[in-house]
């Protein structure tokens, strides 16, 4: 399935302009991510100094929206949402360096983000 985004003006965010779709498991399945139009997202957030290895865009790039989506909304648990990011950097060609040390970030440093929009959503520290 397609990713459509438009850039934002700020040059680092980009804003979703058609649903995505992301099946848990298999195509076709019932456990299934919907990332909404107008959802803005920035893509893998890598340290710049990482963009050489890791630029905020690449293979990965599907798997991060939906990783960025599940992480601002808190629809499914953290642990879940990564692991739905590894799998999808492994269905989306990722090579396995990469996912692997893409997910053991977000499993390392994500809570600091996951704790943030947490606050932001419900008040909690």
């Amino acid at each position: 399935m397609p990713l459509i985004v438009t850039p934002m003006s700020d040059g680092r965010n980009w804003r979703l302009v058609e649903p995505f779709y992301y099946y848990i498991g298999k195509l076709g399945s019932d456990n299934i991510v919907t990332v909404p139009p107008g959802f803005i997202t920035d893509f893998a957030s890598t340290p710049q100094f990482l963009w050489l290895w890791l630029p905020y865009w690449g293979k990965y790039g599907k798997a991060a929206v939906v990783h960025d989506y599940l992480y601002q909304t808190q629809k499914r648990s953290r642990k879940e949402a990564d692991q739905i990011f590894r799998e999808a950097m492994v269905v989306g060609n990722t090579r396995a360096w990469k996912a692997l040390v893409m997910f053991l970030a977000v499993r390392l440093f994500g809570w600091l983000s996951w704790k943030a929009k947490a606050w932001r959503l419900h008040g909690e520290t």
